[in-house]
């Protein structure tokens, strides 16, 4: 794990800042947080003054100025430990601030970034009770009069968008219909405290326990015509292109657990004796480990050179999605494998197995389940005709 695959010294001194982060101060309290399902204020505000929630943001906007990849490596170390963690920094960095730095004008982006990079959280709304893969569904509307904009519609599922201090979150809305009958969408930036807009808290989750996952009620909100993210008729786009590169976060988490994983399996099978010897003799448990080792070296030399490629500003609406499907489901076999490895054990609370085996799910969902991530593929290797 500990190979530098020729990153920079800056990469190698963050790597190392993280991962002693996560180990000293964030895995001591994981177990509780999932049990209690508590997001952590402290943890937060301590991840923001190192600077993780700003990551990829420029400094002028109060971020860290960092590069894809040195990105995706402190969501890989976070997820190794946490997933919750992980959760909270991916979908901030990756989710909230990428598409007002993306596509935001200048107004905006003084406006929100600096409070977002230091601190606030802000919030992605595009999944709907009926709109999850079929994000074309989307039923949110506004519409305009005057100079204002109101919108009714709901969201779920969303990350970050109910804390206390969550500023507020990027809304998806039908504006319209095109001439060629089509829905025309567009992306509004709506403060948590405008009137007529609800943030619930969601509970009693499988995984990601200690994140926050939000449910949004929007019931004639007014906002102006400032208030409009980009262009109007740009949404759908927007979002898109945020998915692209948001994919890759959750490749990284999807790695980062699967190392966990494999290294709570390694240690444990080098300590638990049958028959007399270390578990970790037996070929059935040493082909798993084997196996899973030899799936996170391609894994991450993968992700790490499609990071790479989103550094240079190259098309990576494949590789994104080959990346997170991969890391995705690897993760899903890293945890199977290391709790089939931990035996009764690794049913037990006490281990920290049965949370990367719960958290792994997730990650075979959002952002796009496995299913889309094929489709993207597919369209994009020519399968189909349209």
């Amino acid at each position: 794990m500990d190979k530098n695959r020729n990153l920079t010294e800056e990469q190698i001194l963050l790597r190392d800042t993280v991962r002693k982060f996560s180990e000293e101060i964030i895995k001591p309290i994981a177990q509780e947080l999932d049990e209690k399902e508590e997001f952590s204020y402290i943890l937060t505000q301590q991840m923001s003054e190192l600077g993780l929630l700003g990551a990829i943001m420029p400094e002028e906007y109060g971020g860290s100025g960092l590069d894809m990849l040195s990105y995706i490596i402190i969501v890989e170390e976070l997820s190794r430990i946490d997933g919750s963690q992980a959760a909270t920094v991916a979908a901030h960095n990756s989710l909230g601030t990428a598409p007002l730095f993306y596509f935001g004008n200048e107004e905006q982006k003084h406006k929100y970034l600096p409070e977002i990079t230091r601190g606030k959280l802000w919030g992605f709304g595009l999944t709907e009770p009926e709109a999850g893969s079929d994000a074309g569904n989307t039923r949110t509307v506004a519409t305009q009069h005057g100079d204002e904009w109101i919108i009714n519609g709901s969201k779920i599922f969303i990350t970050n968008a109910s804390t206390d201090i969550t500023l507020g979150s990027t809304i998806l809305a039908v504006t319209g219909i095109r001439p060629n009958g089509k829905k025309e969408y567009t992306c509004f930036l709506v403060e948590n405290n405008t009137p007529g807009f609800s943030a619930k808290s969601m509970h009693n989750k499988l995984m990601w326990r200690s994140s926050n996952t939000s449910e949004l009620t929007l019931t004639d909100v007014r906002v102006p015509n400032s208030a409009i993210l980009g262009k109007r008729g740009e949404g759908f786009k927007q979002m898109l292109y945020t998915l692209d590169r948001g994919r890759l976060s959750i490749a990284a988490m999807g790695l980062g657990l699967a190392q966990g994983a494999y290294e709570a399996a390694l240690n444990y099978a080098r300590q638990r004796k049958a028959f007399g010897q270390p578990i970790s003799n037996f070929q059935a448990n040493a082909f798993k480990l084997a196996d899973i080792d030899m799936e996170i070296e391609h894994a991450r030399n993968y992700l790490y050179e499609v990071c790479r490629m989103a550094n240079n500003d190259e098309p990576i609406t494949k590789e994104g999605a080959i990346a997170k499907l991969y890391c995705s489901e690897l993760a899903h076999r890293a945890a199977n494998h290391c709790v089939q490895i931990h035996g009764g054990y690794g049913l037990m609370k006490e281990y920290e197995v049965e949370r990367y085996f719960r958290d792994a799910k997730l990650l075979e969902i959002g952002e796009g389940t496995s299913e889309i991530q094929r489709l993207v593929i597919a369209r994009q290797i020519g399968c189909f005709d349209n």
